[in-house]
């Protein structure tokens, strides 16, 4: 503890001089008064610049701070957490459902029926009510429309492995000679709809159907490929989702050109594309079709059902004129590139995008800053400020002084001042735990690290508490799986992993590790040795790698640590998969959906699943999960699926931060009622604790204004 006290007290001199010097910079009021236009724009901090300006392919929360300002997606969520029209005005969810009629089987009390018969059987329960089945009254009731599709023949293409020899590629000929289909339209999505119509055709109805006989193959194909070709083109039953968006008129991107349904199937196309290599598929691929009506109406129809749908049209939407085949080829073309191999990844968009948010691209420099200027047309009026300024500033002493001297204008406390700063009269704070966590992710292709006994031992090594109490000042809480902790997603009786260096080195010896005269973990001749890596820029990061280190050391094994700029850390090493270990933080949404991190089908470069976690029961319960609509049974599926991620170990998960961040207080919301009145709001964060919610109608005054009453 001397030690430390004396490192700290001593640099505190030449710290002082640096300030002076070399991080001078003019105060604020000096900053106004020579250039009054510092009060009409913003300028913000970060640790890591962007790397890609483009939302359907950027991952990272620097790209998607920019992207925010410059794109715009069809919805969001309002401060209470509810949905709410940005590019459409409005939106309308429905069904339309599926079943094929099999004339085989009996129903009660009308034995084998044909298609007519089944209808007519449903209208007359729709008049009946049936009072006593409470659950299929229920679906009856929200059954709109109901249609009879008649037999169809049709011929698909499946391109499989040959089974003479994998390299190459066979094709199998698929015939269908389907039967006559029930179509049913639905005024809202309903999951038990078949569940309950069983109560009305017999329980074993739906689940004796047999699309393998109405298949046939050339060449022939087994019999679970024949019933996995069934299930794909011929199911029993199928749900589809529909929702329809109404889209806000007269809104026009940067460059001029007007927004319409056809930008929002674009986007989705590109999405979809696989040539984009876009880390969003997995949100998306549930969608069966993106339908244009009209230039200001799209309708969107899933293939199955999927519970988070109408979050995810949160995405920006890109403009279809700047990003399609035609403007590609000719980007191409003009770089000299080849046009077959350059796709919308590749495009020079990326570094300077054109959206239809609040604020226009302007300029990108690498490493240094990004600018973005207000968008005067903006279809929910302009922001307060002209121009918002994205700095890039690695170092956060340097972030700390330059927001003291006013030159940027938020700043992210660190744990150790909070104390000091959360009260400081000069400025208004705003706390709260995150919707996230932070973690050390295993590469599990790796050994060791594909033995879960050696995962858990190296969680075990680590002393989480300390963490929280050393290097966060007490500012989080330990955590034991993916959910936001503050959901009921989040499975509290599970317990975090105890802090037992013996009982690691137990666990190791099982798994074969065992001490060698010099004291290593060694097995089969081989030291147990591996490199921990994070990102430069941020001090708790930092930290962390060297308890971690030091933690490992005790227990015997090797660890060498790497600290890597924020770019080549995440396009070189976590985007290709190339570590053994990384420490590293989500920032989460609302929803549980949870494929795009743990889904086994996610291990691909570009996709989120870097450490390559593969569980059949998680990916079971990960689809359940995206399926259901009742919340109760998706809170079942979300604490089972934590129970297994907790048990596998594939992250050794740290702790929830709390945080902290202060602004100047004339910083204040400025609104203009309908006379043309103008009041001051104080800044309110969100139930998420978002503070920049209303941060287009943000505004700095030369004094802090007294506010309303209900300030």
């Amino acid at each position: 503890m001397t030690t430390r006290r004396v490192l700290i007290f001593v640099p505190t001199i030449i710290v002082l001089i640096l300030l002076q010097s070399y991080f001078w910079v003019p105060t604020y009021d000096q900053q106004t008064r020579g250039n009054p236009e510092r009060l009409h724009e913003y300028i913000a901090a970060s640790i890591g610049d962007a790397s890609i300006l483009n939302p359907t392919l950027s991952a990272d929360s620097a790209s998607s701070d920019i992207n925010s300002k410059v794109f715009e997606g069809l919805i969001d969520r309002d401060e209470d957490l509810r949905f709410r029209g940005r590019l459409a005005t409005s939106w309308k969810v429905h069904e339309e459902a599926y079943f094929y009629v099999d004339e085989s089987v009996d129903i009660p009390g009308l034995g084998k029926a044909g298609a007519e018969e089944i209808v007519n059987l449903i209208k007359e329960a729709k008049k009946e009510g049936h009072a006593s089945e409470p659950g299929l009254k229920a679906s009856l009731d929200l059954i709109e429309k109901i249609s009879i599709i008649p037999p169809r023949e049709f011929t698909v293409i499946r391109r499989v492995k040959d089974p003479k020899n994998e390299k190459r590629e066979a094709e199998v000929k698929i015939r269908i000679k389907a039967p006559q289909r029930i179509k049913f339209t639905l005024s809202r999505v309903d999951q038990d709809l078949f569940r309950n119509l069983s109560k009305l055709f017999g329980s074993n109805y739906f689940a004796s159907f047999k699309g393998e006989k109405f298949l046939s193959t050339e060449p022939e194909v087994d019999k679970k490929n024949l019933a996995a070709y069934a299930g794909e083109l011929v199911p029993a039953t199928e749900h589809n989702p529909a929702l329809v968006f109404h889209l806000r008129p007269n809104v026009r991107f940067h460059d001029g050109h007007v927004f319409d349904a056809g930008d929002v199937r674009f986007t989705f196309e590109a999405i979809m594309n696989p040539k984009n290599l876009s880390p969003r598929i997995a949100d998306y691929e549930p969608v069966k079709a993106v339908e244009v009506i009209d230039p200001l109406t799209v309708r969107i129809i899933y293939k199955r059902l999927y519970s988070p749908a109408i979050g995810t049209w949160g995405m920006g939407i890109l403009p279809e004129h700047l990003l399609n085949d035609q403007a590609l080829k000719a980007e191409a073309v003009r770089l000299g590139k080849d046009p077959n191999a350059f796709s919308m990844r590749h495009s020079s968009f990326n570094r300077s995008p054109v959206g239809c948010g609040p604020f226009v691209f302007r300029a990108w420099k690498s490493d240094q800053y990004i600018n973005l200027e207000r968008f005067d047309d903006y279809w929910d009026g302009p922001p307060n400020y002209d121009s918002y300024m994205f700095r890039i500033i690695p170092d956060l002493l340097t972030q700390e002084m330059e927001f003291y001297a006013g030159t940027i204008d938020n700043y992210g406390v660190q744990p150790h001042q909070v104390k000091r700063l959360k009260t400081d009269p000069r400025f208004q704070s705003f706390s709260g735990t995150s919707f996230g966590y932070t973690y050390i992710g295993y590469n599990m292709r790796r050994k060791p690290f594909d033995d879960p006994r050696v995962r858990r031992a190296l969680g075990m090594a680590i002393d989480v508490d300390k963490i929280i109490d050393y290097v966060l000042y007490g500012q989080g809480e330990s955590m034991t799986g993916p959910f936001v902790k503050q959901t009921d997603y989040y499975n509290h009786k599970i317990r975090p992993l105890p802090y037992d260096p013996q009982g690691a080195l137990k666990l190791l010896e099982e798994a074969g590790w065992r001490r060698n005269t010099e004291g290593w973990l060694e097995k089969e001749g081989q030291k147990l040795q591996f490199t921990l890596i994070t990102n430069s820029g941020n001090d708790l990061r930092k930290a962390i790698l060297a308890i971690a280190q030091d933690a490992w050391k005790q227990i015997g094994i090797d660890v060498r640590t790497d600290l890597l700029e924020w770019s080549v850390f995440l396009q070189e090493r976590v985007d290709k998969a190339d570590f053994d270990a990384l420490i590293l933080g989500w920032s989460m949404g609302i929803e549980p959906d949870l494929y795009q991190i743990w889904h086994s089908s996610q291990t691909h470069p570009h996709q989120l699943n870097f450490v390559g976690f593969k569980n059949r029961e998680a990916d079971d319960l990960i689809i359940k999960i995206r399926q259901e609509y009742d919340h109760d049974k998706q809170v079942r599926y979300c604490h089972r699926l934590h129970d297994i991620i907790a048990r596998e170990q594939p992250y050794t998960f740290l702790y929830v931060g709390k945080w902290t961040a202060i602004l100047d207080k004339r910083i204040v919301i400025k609104k203009v009622d309908d006379a043309g009145n103008v009041h001051y709001k104080k800044i309110k964060p969100t139930k998420t604790g978002n503070y920049s919610f209303y941060f287009n109608k943000w505004i700095k005054l030369r004094e802090a204004p007294g506010f309303e009453p209900d300030g």
